[in-house]
C-alpha cells in the first residue's frame, strides 16, 4: 500500500529532492500543485527549527484533511544556516534574512550574509546547516527527524547547483561547496540528505502494511 505524503512547500527543487531521496520507499509525495485550492501561509514565529517545522506540518495535515483526505501525512521541513561568528545567526530566519522575497532571494541573502561577515578572517567563519523535518497528520506530530553538516562560508560565491546558501558554504570532505554538488551527490552528504535518511528509517516503522 501507498502512503501519500503532502509536502507543505511550494519550493519544486525541494519537491524534487526529497522525491528523489524516497524514489524506492512505497511512498507518494504531492506537493501544492496537486490541491485545487491554495495553501494557507503559515507564520514561522517559532525560535526553533522544530518548532517551526511542527507548526507548518500540523497547520498543512489540517487543511489537506478536508482537501485531500484524512489519510494522507503532511510533511513539512525548516532548515537554515547557523554561522558561528553571528551567534547562530540567521538560524530560522535564513529564508528572509535580507528582507527581500521572490526570484532574487537566494541572491540578496547570500550578499547580506557576506555583508554581514566581511569583517570575519577565513579562520572564523564556521556555519553548519540543519534540516528538521516533521510528520503530521489528523492534530497529532506523528514523529520528526533532524540532520547537521557542518563547513565553513567563503568570501565569495561558488558554483550553480543547488540553492539557497549553497554557493557559499564550503564542505570540507566534498572537497567544494554544495552548489557544485549533484543533488544525489548532496543527498548522501547534506542536512536534509541526513534529516531524510533518518525519515527513510522512521518510516518503515509508521508505513501501513
Amino acid at each position: 500500500m501507498t502512503q501519500v505524503i503532502f509536502l507543505a512547500s511550494g519550493n519544486e527543487k525541494k519537491l524534487a529532492e526529497l522525491r528523489t531521496l524516497c524514489v524506492d520507499l512505497p511512498v507518494n509525495i504531492v506537493g501544492p500543485e496537486s490541491l485545487s485550492h491554495t495553501l494557507p501561509e503559515v507564520e514561522e514565529d517559532r525560535l526553533t527549527f522544530l518548532g517551526n517545522a511542527q507548526k507548518k506540518a500540523l497547520a498543512a495535515a489540517q487543511f489537506i484533511a478536508e482537501h485531500l483526505g484524512p489519510n494522507v501525512w503532511a510533511l513539512a521541513d525548516d532548515s537554515g544556516l547557523c554561522v558561528d561568528a553571528l551567534d547562530g545567526n540567521p538560524g530560522v530566519f535564513s529564508a528572509r534574512y535580507s528582507g527581500i522575497l521572490g526570484a532574487e532571494q537566494d541572491s540578496a541573502n547570500n550578499a547580506h550574509l557576506l555583508e554581514q561577515l566581511k569583517n570575519t578572517p577565513k579562520g572564523k567563519r564556521q556555519a553548519s546547516f540543519h534540516c528538521v523535518i516533521a510528520v503530521a497528520q489528523a492534530g497529532k506530530v506523528l514523529f520528526h527527524t533532524e540532520g547537521r553538516v557542518a563547513g565553513h562560508i567563503l568570501e565569495q560565491a561558488d558554483g550553480n547547483a543547488g540553492f539557497g546558501y549553497d554557493p557559499l558554504f564550503y564542505h570540507e570532505p566534498s572537497g567544494c561547496t554544495f552548489a557544485h554538488l549533484s543533488s544525489t551527490k548532496k543527498s548522501l552528504v547534506s542536512h536534509r540528505g541526513q534529516a531524510v535518511a533518518l525519515l527513510r528509517q522512521t518510516l518503515s516503522q509508521h508505513l501501513p502494511s
